[in-house]
């Protein structure tokens, strides 16, 4: 049998197979493919071997593979073996915000409906391939299936496997990690953003806007993921570029690819999901109508409360998706700046690190509230109130968002089931907990309890940059429906829980128990 060999670079020695480790591949979860991610990173082979391989030539030997991934002409990519249901997360839908970033006369529109109906389709077919695939495993395959599969075992044997124990374990502790960095961002924009004469004076409205403008960043950003495509030097895509391919459909399926991977989630269910808070911008709509928000006016009549309600809502909905596709804006105008994290970075640091950290953060979170620094300090405790309450709850908010919009996301392609739950539930704890601050019940402690649910727990559980993100992804008309059931079902939950408190009393609402105490 024959073989055809590429000339070798000078310097350039050949490496038995036996020397090399066994390759490690990341096992990721089927429910990744339906984010148009699952599909393997396009290869490119040089030499004209995948012609040759088309036409049953043999496949190269060991020493031309470790030749070809010296030279880059063989990249490394991993996969992770993600669950089905990954493909529900929103945030991970490769539906960009621009989705004509290069201003082309004519472009093809996709919708949130049309992609997961697509992927639902494909998850469909893909099983009944492997079923069929499984029935003819007997049969004899032909010379030139075989040769191509040597190929594609060849270019495999640069992919890093990730288990999906691992895959979910590196998953969760991302979320752990940034539900807790989101949190504190959240809180910290609001200590800084209120100072006296601010000419908005709800808190909920900059960090639902940065939030956005994050998600709005990595829904569209190119580069900052790129070497998770397999993306070879040589493909013929420039470096500042950030094209996988000169094919456009291969260049789409490896920008989605990006979003399958753990630290992606984390970034964007995570992070950006826990810096945003819907539950605190219905609460702020609920203060306007009563007159309640910080440095209100006198008594006014229901005309200008209903004023002041739709001011809270416009400008939370109009800031938060201008934020979004200013964070879509800006990844386009600074794709050839933007640095690509490198492959051994992200595979074998920081999903390692990541456990460590995210793990570490919320024990010591919790140690915190247990045993704060200022226990024995003179003066009332003022650790536990502001923050570490928060973040002890944090990562419980993000990582039940996580689950049901797992579960819920997929029921209905044009009204995401799975956020509005989440939603409108976080909403309904804050009022709850909201009631039970300011009335004249329990103590300090049992005080900043309830401020941490409603900051940490709350905070993360909802989400506006997930929302808006869906009402901009979704056609017109599912988008207006969407966003009026969430926002009117958030904001009858308040009135319901929180309004017979206000108007039970001519007082209104107390004061807070433990922000007088501190």
């Amino acid at each position: 049998m024959s073989h055809s060999y590429e000339p070798a670079e000078s310097g350039t020695h050949n490496v038995p197979a036996s020397s090399r480790p066994p390759p490690k591949e990341y096992n990721t979860p089927n429910s990744y493919s339906n984010l148009d991610a699952s599909l393997p990173p396009v290869q490119h082979l040089v030499g004209g071997n995948e012609k040759n391989a088309r036409h049953g030539s043999p496949a190269t030997t060991a020493s031309q593979r470790e030749h070809r991934r010296q030279s880059g002409a063989i990249s490394e990519s991993a996969d992770y073996d993600a669950p089905d249901a990954y493909v529900n997360l929103d945030e991970a839908m490769d539906v960009s915000p621009v989705q004509n970033p290069d201003e082309a006369p004519f472009h093809r529109y996709e919708s949130l409906e049309h992609v997961r109906t697509r992927q639902q389709e494909r998850l469909r077919d893909e099983g009944l391939r492997m079923q069929e695939s499984q029935a003819s495993e007997s049969r004899e395959r032909p010379p030139d299936v075989a040769a191509e599969e040597e190929v594609k075992e060849d270019t495999a044997e640069r992919k890093i496997r990730v288990s999906r124990l691992a895959t979910q374990i590196y998953t969760i502790s991302y979320l752990v990690l940034f539900s807790i960095l989101g949190t504190l961002a959240r809180l910290g924009l609001q200590a800084v953003t209120a100072y006296p004469g601010m000419p908005v004076i709800f808190p909920s409205l900059w960090p639902n806007f940065a939030g956005s403008l994050v998600m709005g960043f990595l829904a569209e950003d190119r580069m900052l993921f790129r070497h998770e495509w397999g993306t070879s030097p040589q493909s013929g895509g420039s470096e500042n570029s950030g094209d996988s391919s000169a094919d456009p459909s291969a260049t789409k399926k490896a920008h989605a690819a990006t979003k399958t991977i753990p630290l992606y989630i984390g970034l964007a269910t995570g992070f950006c999901g826990s810096f945003t808070s819907f539950s605190s911008f219905i609460r702020d709509m609920f203060l306007a109508l009563s007159n309640d928000l910080p440095s209100s006016s006198p008594p006014r009549n229901g005309g200008y409360s209903l004023a002041a309600l739709l001011a809270v809502l416009l400008t939370t909905l109009s800031l938060s998706l201008a934020g979004l596709f200013l964070g879509a804006h800006l990844a386009i105008a600074l794709r050839p700046l933007t640095p690509s994290l490198p492959f051994p970075l992200t595979r074998k640091i920081l999903d390692r690190l990541a456990v460590l950290l995210g793990w570490g953060a919320w024990l010591t979170a919790i140690l915190l509230s247990v045993l704060p620094p200022d226990r024995f300090s003179p003066g009332p405790e003022g650790w536990r109130g502001p923050a570490t309450f928060a973040l002890v709850f944090a990562p419980l908010g993000c990582l039940a968002r996580f689950y049901i919009s797992l579960r819920l996301n997929g029921r209905l392609a044009a009204f995401p089931l799975g956020t509005f739950a989440v939603n409108a539930a976080g909403t309904a704890i804050l009022g709850m907990a909201w009631d039970l601050e300011h009335v004249p019940l329990g103590g300090v402690v049992g005080c900043q309890v309830l401020q941490g649910i409603q900051d940490g727990f709350c905070g993360c559980l909802t989400t506006v940059s997930t929302w808006v993100a869906e009402l901009a992804a979704l056609t017109r008309r599912n988008a207006y429906v969407y966003g009026g059931v969430s926002v009117l079902a958030g904001l009858g939950l308040l009135v319901a829980i929180m309004g017979g408190l206000r108007w039970s009393s001519e007082g209104g609402f107390t004061d807070v128990l433990c922000i007088h105490s501190l």
